[in-house]
C-alpha cells in the first residue's frame, strides 16, 4: 500500500443520515441561492424594459421565487422506512400430523 492509498477519501460504512447541522446548512445555501436569483431577475427586467416580453418573463420568474425558496428551505429529506427486526414466535400446532387412534372394546 503506497502513501496515496492511505490518504484517499474515507469510505462510508453506515447508512446514517447527514447530521441535522449539515442538513440545515445545505437548506440555508439553497435558500440564499434562490433568493439571490430574485434580485438579478428584477434588475434585468428593468434593463430590458424596452423588450416588454422579456421584462415580463423575468418579472414572472421572480414573483414565485420567495415562495419556492421557503418551501425548499423548510423541506427535509424523507425519513427512511426501516424494517425492524423483531422476533416472531412460530406457534406450534397441537395436532400437527395424523396419529393412531386406539379403540377399546
Amino acid at each position: 500500500m503506497n502513501e496515496h492509498d492511505k490518504h484517499t477519501a474515507a469510505v462510508l460504512i453506515t447508512e446514517a443520515a447527514p447530521s441535522h447541522d449539515d442538513q440545515l446548512a445545505a437548506r440555508k445555501r439553497k435558500y440564499a441561492l434562490m433568493m439571490g436569483m430574485r434580485f438579478p431577475f428584477l434588475i434585468l427586467a428593468g434593463v430590458f424594459y424596452q423588450t416588454w416580453w422579456l421584462a415580463l418573463a423575468l418579472i414572472v420568474l421572480s414573483v414565485p421565487l420567495p415562495w419556492v425558496a421557503v418551501l425548499i428551505a423548510n423541506d427535509r429529506p424523507p425519513r427512511r422506512s426501516e424494517d425492524v427486526s423483531r422476533y416472531r414466535r412460530h406457534g406450534k400446532a397441537i395436532e400437527g400430523k395424523p396419529h393412531r387412534v386406539i379403540e377399546s372394546e
